[in-house]
């Protein structure tokens, strides 16, 4: 597994980075957000750690920048326990967040978990969900409407295969969170809303895309069309 760890405390980011070698990773360290932008356009990496604050670019923009070209799995770090900013995180598309200070060995387990999901180990190889022009290919782990492939995080392409798996039904946030990470701890409500809108804002640019996902007040969400096939 090869990461890009972003953070501009140099104590940190050397005993993190250690750690993470120690253990079979292979780690290049950006001090700050352009030096970041820059190591990401050489591309080849399967994970970015990426730290909210820092200089010439915070962590924030930088997660934009990787969202408008790349869908590799984003861990943010932060320092800030508002919920706030970890839902702003979310709304760029980072895949999970780890709050300062944190221990190395947790960081190095979601680390695993955001690439497995990335790369399907962690979802049935199952057949192809059918709704209308949206096709959900679980081995490969891509949507498409039509001919276009939508661009997912892979937190994001877990949700929408738990709701399109079960359609009908309606899924509280919890259990969507079982469903789509094999655990619903180490989270919060808005973060699966915030993954939810970022969904419905994609499907929505395609004909048809924006109604198949409800909102059931007070209860959760249901994929609304029981064509799912």
């Amino acid at each position: 597994m090869s990461v890009l760890l972003v953070e501009d405390d140099g104590r940190l980011a050397k005993f993190t980075a250690d750690y993470l070698v120690q253990h079979g990773l292979q780690v290049t360290v950006a001090g700050d957000g352009e030096s970041a932008v820059d190591e990401l356009s050489r591309g080849g990496f399967d994970a970015v750690v990426l730290d909210i604050m820092l200089p010439r670019q915070d962590g924030l923009s930088v997660c934009r920048t990787i969202r408008a070209s790349s869908d590799v799995p984003i861990i943010m770090t932060t320092a800030r326990v508002e919920e706030a900013d970890r839902v702003l995180g979310l709304e760029l598309g980072a895949d999970d967040y780890v709050i300062k200070p944190f221990s190395p060995r947790e960081l190095l387990a979601r680390l695993r978990a955001v690439v497995r999901r990335d790369r399907g180990d962690l979802a049935p190889k199952t057949r192809v969900l059918r709704v209308g022009a949206l096709a959900i290919n679980p081995a490969s782990r891509t949507a498409t409407v039509g001919d276009v492939m939508l661009l997912l995080t892979s937190a994001e392409f877990d949700l929408l295969h738990a709701l399109a798996h079960h359609p009908g039904r309606i899924l509280s946030r919890e259990q969507l969170l079982r469903l789509a990470r094999g655990s619903d701890s180490e989270t919060f409500d808005r973060a699966v809303d915030v993954q939810i809108s970022r969904l419905r804002q994609k499907l929505g640019a395609h004909p048809g895309g924006a109604d198949l996902i409800r909102t059931i007040r007070g209860v959760g969400y249901m994929f609304s069309d029981g064509a799912a096939r």
